[in-house]
């Protein structure tokens, strides 16, 4: 096990050093000068010089790719130049607000998706079992955004039970908790859908393997033999699939924290491309390549726990 967690270590620093190359050679292809953006129109080409000499924008691109990757390993992510503050002091500060809006959507579609799979599973092919699927599918194709704007209108407008924007006040809780209602329906309702099918699917699977046969056989209870033994392995796929769906997570996260005007990395990503403040871009993409890559690294260690065949294929 220690062998397998070296390499997934390894490869993981492989694909993050990979995915900030490509990233940073993206960013500064999109056309316009950020130092423009930055000193205003009435700025001289002198103070223009000075800026790209401040930011490494004079220096060759390959160095500029090393210099930041050598900063990166230091912990180092640059300093926005905006308000003048450490860009991890930002990044890591907005990051706190989306994680609690990515683990508060999954945590729900969890607790309604692997029930309602399992459900599906042990009544297959009877009415309940299609009204699940028809529900899980209906769900999956409704994109996020449009289920945010829905549940704003609906919810929030129209009803009123729900505040409409905002993160609620600091150091309230439920007053911040009836704020995250809303955002995190709207990113975990795809992922009913999406867990309900996998747990299904890996269920009837794993239902008619020899094992469970014997159990039953053995006369177990069969919500013994469903919840502790196949549940078990067939939850596996899910597993996997949280950790590859983070990136997924933190996209949707972008379109929810414009719609109901929350902070977070998402929103910081994108006034950050409107504003062409590279370094704040660089830094908050670079935490979310590592934020994914590392959920995915630890899905596959607790995958390789779970079940030791998935070891030897590494």
């Amino acid at each position: 096990m220690l062998f397998y967690l070296l390499k997934r270590v390894g490869l993981a620093v492989v694909i993050v050093v990979v995915a900030v190359v490509l990233l940073y050679s993206m960013i500064h292809v999109v056309p316009g000068d950020p130092a423009s953006v930055i000193l205003g129109p009435r700025a001289t080409p002198e103070m223009k010089q000075e800026l790209h000499k401040l930011m490494g924008l004079d220096r060759p691109f390959v160095v500029q790719v090393v210099s930041f990757l050598g900063k990166v390993a230091r912990g180092d992510l640059g300093m926005d130049f905006f308000s003048q503050r450490p860009v991890a002091e930002i990044v890591f500060k907005q990051l706190d607000e989306t994680l609690v809006l990515v683990l508060a959507s999954i945590t729900w579609a969890m607790l309604l998706g692997i029930p309602l799979g399992c459900y599906s599973a042990v009544f297959r092919n009877t009415f309940s079992d299609k009204l699940v699927g028809v529900f899980s599918i209906g769900v999956i194709a409704v994109p996020s955004f449009v289920v945010a704007l829905y549940s704003l209108l609906f919810f929030a407008v129209t009803l009123q039970w729900l505040p409409a924007i905002g993160a609620g006040e600091s150091g309230q809780l439920l007053d911040q908790a009836r704020h995250l209602i809303l955002p995190a329906f709207a990113i975990g309702l795809g992922w009913v859908g999406y867990i309900a099918r996998l747990v299904r699917a890996s269920m009837l699977e794993v239902l008619n393997e020899n094992h469970i046969r014997r159990a039953r056989a053995f006369g177990l209870p069969e919500t013994t033999i469903v919840f502790h033994y196949a549940l078990k392995l067939a939850i596996l796929p899910t597993v996997t699939l949280l950790g590859t769906g983070i990136g997924r997570l933190i996209s949707s996260a972008v379109f929810a924290e414009i719609v109901f005007a929350r902070p977070g990395i998402g929103k910081l990503i994108f006034d950050s491309v409107v504003s062409r403040n590279y370094p704040l871009v660089m830094g908050a993409v670079v935490v979310s390549t590592v934020l994914f890559v590392l959920s995915t690294t630890i899905s596959d260690s607790i995958n390789a726990m779970l079940d030791p065949r998935v070891r030897e294929r590494l």
